[in-house]
């Protein structure tokens, strides 16, 4: 099940996109990074793992 957080953002998203509902739906995850990777200066940055482990450790799952 998708947060309500992650809905609004999803929203969002579509809209600044320009998407119809159906092409949204239809979008893959690589369609949606070529879409937000088009507005980051560093779209092929990645995420750094001792970045990603820290953030994991601060917000774990099970809390």
């Amino acid at each position: 099940m998708i947060g309500e957080a992650a809905l609004r953002l999803l929203g969002l998203m579509a809209r600044l996109a320009g998407w119809s509902p159906d092409r949204f739906w239809a979008a893959t995850p690589a369609d949606v990074a070529a879409v937000l990777g088009g507005w980051c200066e560093e779209a092929d940055a990645g995420v750094d793992g001792a970045a990603l482990a820290a953030m994991m450790e601060r917000l774990p799952d099970d809390g």
